[in-house]
């Protein structure tokens, strides 16, 4: 509400108009809003607008508490965690209430005692969405205190008898009460304890021990799962999934363009990272995920693309210090050495053992000559092939300032026309113009037509010849 900063007592809350709404109609509310003028409802979420957010939009439209089912890195936990977007931005409460109750209507005994006695001057506060968003991350000592709640031995201490509902402590999910209740990693949670969620999905209220107390919950529950097939720590039980509305399967990024887009907005690079090799590693990234040699099961997240270009960037930020080279920007010769990081994120198959690096490093080459096809298909190159053809040798590797690799080469015909189909135009730095030369060489040599050794030097130059 747009005074809300004004209204402090329930009274005053009525007089504004307040109108008092359950949290799935709240969000099928603002959903609505979002479709008909056409504003993104889930802002970040790449390569599922086809796919995974038509049946989202659904389920929330029909107020169904749902599983989002997929495999490691697959952005489940950012869907989640964007459906606190669709929450009205403030939303009042009963001041002090361990449940946050809704003021017109309070379910709690202290709040209900409290509305009886101070009637119309009942004190509210206002919580911002973000607040009404509570995650929690399924683990096996996960206990049924934790979710539901259980006695508080604080208050038994202080003297309340141990039949006094008041000695509740109330656990995550009633502490949800009017918003949203994310667990991840559901089949982690013992079954045992997956039980204690029935009352919560069905009958929508929660008991605590051997207590008189049933609580009346108004809770959008949402849970993510890795298939059973390959998450053998536990599963669901029938029960508790027949419990939920909808079942949504996610998948990873179905185009090139989508991946590029995604680890372009996740990733954090400490130097800047051209976007041809962001690319590389978005095609390296498919290429491991359609390879007999990986596990597919266990899936290839999409946090070891991000990585990837962060240590492409952390690469080039050490050849700038130990170089003195003023360009902070990454280069084809700085991909190679994010192998190391990426050995522990893939699962291969049995019959893989000791060819993983080699595994790796040939998927590596592959995504490089795509992005050379993808993006320097039907240039002209010849002004760089007759340059070797003429002699010319090209030193270059981590350690090579941009500078060093540039004067070695000299001018090239055709190479501004290189720059342009990059997206660096005339405005290229040297440090571009150096990763724009490198993607050539590199395609060339991948493409046959110059060769590539390594040089006899202790940093592992290599030497791009005729």
């Amino acid at each position: 509400m747009d005074n809300a900063a004004r209204i402090e007592t329930l009274g005053q809350l009525r007089e504004a108009g307040y109108r008092p709404r359950t949290v799935k109609a709240e969000i099928r509310e603002n959903l609505l809003e979002r479709l008909r003028s056409g504003q993104p409802a889930f802002p970040g979420i790449v390569g599922f607008d086809d796919t995974v957010l038509p049946e989202l939009e659904t389920a929330l439209l029909a107020g169904h508490d749902f599983v989002l089912l997929g495999e490691r890195g697959q952005g489940k936990t950012r869907v989640m965690r964007t459906l606190a977007g669709l929450l009205d931005e403030w939303s009042p409460s009963v001041a002090g209430c361990e449940i946050d109750d809704e003021p017109s209507a309070p379910v709690c005994l202290r709040c209900r005692r409290l509305a009886e006695e101070a009637g119309e001057d009942l004190p509210i506060v206002w919580r911002h969405r973000d607040e009404r968003y509570t995650e929690k991350l399924a683990t096996p000592d996960t206990s049924v205190g934790d979710l539901v709640g259980d006695v508080d031995p604080v208050k038994v201490a202080q003297g309340r008898t141990l039949g006094d509902p008041e000695t509740v402590h109330y656990g995550l999910v009633p502490r949800s009460n009017r918003g949203i209740f994310g667990l991840n990693e559901l089949p982690d949670l013992a079954e045992r304890i997956q039980v204690a969620l029935f009352n919560v999905l069905e009958e929508r209220d929660i008991q605590v021990r051997g207590y008189s107390l049933r609580l009346p919950l108004d809770v959008l529950l949402v849970a993510t799962a890795n298939p059973e097939d390959y998450t053998n720590r536990g599963r669901i039980i029938t029960p508790l999934k027949d419990r939920f509305g909808a079942e949504i399967r996610t998948h990873y990024p179905l185009d090139v363009e989508d991946e590029v887009e995604l680890v372009g907005q996740e990733a954090q690079p400490v130097a800047e990272v051209p976007e041809h090799l962001v690319e590389v590693v978005a095609r390296f990234t498919r290429a491991l995920r359609e390879s007999p040699s990986v596990d597919q099961r266990s899936g290839v997240s999409a946090r070891l693309a991000i990585a990837a270009v962060e240590a492409i960037g952390a690469s080039a930020l050490r050849r700038s210090a130990r170089t003195a080279d003023p360009e902070q920007v990454a280069r084809v010769c700085d991909v190679p050495g994010v192998i190391p990081t990426l050995l522990g994120k893939v699962e291969f198959e049995m019959g893989e053992e000791g060819r993983e690096r080699e595994v790796l490093e040939h998927l590596l080459r592959v995504a490089v000559a795509e992005t050379f096809r993808s993006r320097l298909g039907g240039l002209d190159l010849a002004g760089f092939t007759d340059r070797f053809a003429e002699g010319a040798v090209v030193e270059t590797g981590e350690l090579v300032p941009a500078a060093e690799l540039l004067d070695q080469l000299g001018g090239v015909p055709g190479l501004s026309k290189v720059l342009d189909r990059l997206g660096d135009g005339d405005s290229a730095s040297r440090g571009h113009v150096a990763a724009a030369v490198e993607l050539v060489l590199e395609g060339l040599h991948l493409t046959r037509r110059i060769d590539k050794r390594s040089a006899d030097t202790p940093d592992g130059r290599v030497v791009y010849e005729a």
